[in-house]
């Protein structure tokens, strides 16, 4: 039954309303709690249309990256548990399929949408069910290759499927609003689609003799396309394109969205948004409020300013220095510059920059062509993001030993963003790859010192440190090729530890010294493959060894000792909840408090046991 003019009213009151008191909440929750606003806040009325429009959970919704999901979130019934947000046990900064059915598909990287949802759509149709399947995508999620590999084999499956492309890249201007609405209103009308349809038949019935006429159409055709209609790619991938529609206008997206629905085949609607809409804050700086910590809702400034350097601004302010002594330093990013510290070498040396947009496996390869060229690459990506380029790291670089620098930041736990964002899998994948020198600083001049020494190599070197206030530990020693340090030396025990549990080792061994009056060894592991195998010797002369590393036990660094009294103090092989630091590391025993009581219970059974 048709909608009348005073229902359509009614709706579109009610859902202004409704996209108000959203933003309201989002901006006043978040500036507790932490989290991705300007995303959010630009999608409220994109997904308020959605779930106007189709229903969930029957109905599957895949939110690429997923940071974006807060709305969807608060419009599934979990607006009460925003309190808990990005909290240890609390509700997940990223649609989570455990956390909710309405949930369809977990995402946490990049680019993953278009592919889980053309899997959904074709499970669905072996069923032989008829829900609707939806991928919402943001424009820079594009840059990624398997958004396009996803696009290439749905435009081939041709089966029903809609991909939302959430463009927030670009500002809405008054040329796109009226003639877009009406070029979408003709492009969705029955007698349009059934007229494209009739021209097609007509077309390839043509004998051989109109065979030019009909190319002079469909060039002619084409030619229109590429001068008026922005989707002609996504239209030569087999997608019918609608849009671009104005993102903020609830009334436009809940129309087309209405007709689309009954289309048949893949289907792109292109909705433009505004990064941090209706928050003023947000909106002069969308990349400063993409991930928050608390704020002040007034002025849009953090509440904790910590004044402390962060490690990756030590390696940002070193990485420059060493660039303007060497002109072969160039540094890659895969759509990080700020978040991995690189935007002030893209500032001062704007040649040698390449952000290659969220690609990290073509940062990766591009970075050996770089090498392979004379050239000195420094390729900073996030640890959990690294991953996504393994066979680049093993195949392009490491084989034939080009000198790539991997800065890896967030190494280790990162904390709020839950488990698609703990660094804790590097040292597993890498340790094990030929020719690869992977280190560990415990401190801000270690890591000084550790990219001075991977920058002369001849080799690749990966270099992993973690989120947060870089120690300031003095008086380190030089980097020597292959060797750990030694902190102290003492008899008995020996403690190793792996990058910044350096600190943590060090109470430990001061607590085991005024409870017991061991005087505990304790090494700086620095080189975590290869190790330090004059280390491994030394070790073999103590009565217990204890190594200490934010990595998970499997393929780390405590199993790659091969000592039989090695006890590994480290992450379970397991993926980590979300919590801060701290929360996480004490959980799992991780904090000196539990190492000191852990070491001190196996002394006590040692000594009782016959």
């Amino acid at each position: 039954m048709p909608t009348t003019p005073s229902q359509k009213a009614r709706r579109l009151s009610k859902l202004t309303a409704k996209a108000a008191d959203i933003r309201q909440f989002l901006v006043r929750s978040l500036s507790e709690t932490g989290g991705h606003l300007s995303g959010n806040l630009g999608v409220v009325e994109l997904t308020l249309a959605l779930h106007t429009v189709f229903t969930t959970p029957r109905d599957k919704f895949v939110w690429d990256v997923g940071h974006q999901a807060y709305v969807h979130k608060i419009l599934t019934g979990r607006r009460s548990q925003f309190k808990t947000l990005r909290k240890l046990d609390g509700l997940s900064g990223f649609p989570k399929m455990h956390e909710s059915e309405h949930d369809a598909f977990g995402t946490g990287h990049s680019s993953t949408a278009i592919s889980a949802a053309l899997g959904l759509a074709a499970a669905r149709d072996l069923r032989g069910s008829d829900e609707k399947v939806v991928a919402i995508v943001g424009d820079g999620s594009l840059t990624g290759g398997q958004s396009f590999e996803g696009l290439n084999n749905a435009g081939r499956a041709n089966t029903d499927l809609l991909v939302v492309l959430n463009d927030n890249g670009m500002s809405i201007g008054k040329n796109v609003g009226a003639l877009s609405r009406h070029l979408n209103d003709i492009r969705t009308a029955p007698s349009y689609l059934n007229a494209k349809k009739s021209t097609h038949r007509l077309l390839d019935n043509l004998p051989f003799a109109g065979s030019a006429i009909s190319r002079v159409l469909e060039g002619a055709k084409d030619a229109v396309k590429y001068a008026f209609i922005k989707g002609v790619m996504f239209e030569e991938l087999g997608f019918r394109y609608f849009g671009p529609v104005d993102g903020h206008d609830i009334e436009a997206l809940v129309e087309v969205l209405h007709r689309i629905k009954k289309i048949r085949g893949p289907v792109l609607l292109h909705v433009l948004t505004q990064k941090g809409k209706g928050y003023p804050p947000a909106e002069k700086s969308p990349d400063d409020f993409h991930g928050v910590t608390a704020f002040d809702v007034t002025t849009g400034q953090p509440k904790n300013n910590g004044a402390q350097p962060t490690y990756t601004d030590v390696f940002s302010q070193h990485l420059c220095a060493r660039a303007q002594a060497d002109e072969r330093i160039v540094a890659v990013t895969a759509a990080m510059p700020d978040g991995t510290g690189l935007a002030a070498f893209a500032q001062r040396f704007p040649k040698r920059f390449f952000d290659v947009g969220i690609a990290e496996s073509h940062a990766v390869t591009f970075a050996a062509g770089l090498a392979a060229g004379g050239l000195k690459p420094v390729v900073a990506i996030y640890s959990s993001f690294l991953q996504r380029a393994y066979d680049q790291i093993l195949h392009d670089v490491a084989i034939q030993k080009l000198p790539v620098v991997f800065a890896i930041d967030r190494a280790g736990i990162v904390g709020e963003d839950g488990e698609t964002h703990q660094g804790l899998f590097d040292l597993s994948y890498l340790s094990h790859i030929p020719n690869l020198i992977v280190l560990a600083p415990a401190n801000a001049l270690e890591l000084q010192l550790m990219l001075d020494f991977a920058l002369a190599q001849d080799g690749p070197v990966a270099i992993r440190y973690p989120r947060g206030a870089a120690a300031q530990r003095m008086n380190v020693p030089f980097i020597k090729p292959g060797q750990a340090q030694t902190v102290t030396q003492g008899q008995g025990i020996a403690l190793v530890s792996v990058g910044t549990m350096l600190e943590t080792a060090c109470e430990v061994r001061n607590r085991l010294q005024a409870r017991t009056g061991q005087t505990p060894s304790v090494y700086n592991a620095r080189f975590l493959s290869p190790i330090d195998t004059h280390l491994r010797e030394r070790l073999k002369t103590y009565d217990r060894v204890y190594v200490l590393q934010d990595a998970i036990s499997r393929g780390g660094y405590g199993e790659a000792l091969r000592l039989p009294h090695v006890r590994d103090f480290a992450f379970p092989n397991q993926f980590i909840e979300a919590g801060t630091q701290q929360e996480l590391l004490t959980r799992y025993g991780l904090d000196a408090s539990s190492i000191f009581a852990c070491i001190i219970n196996e002394t006590k059974q040692k000594e009782t046991t016959p």
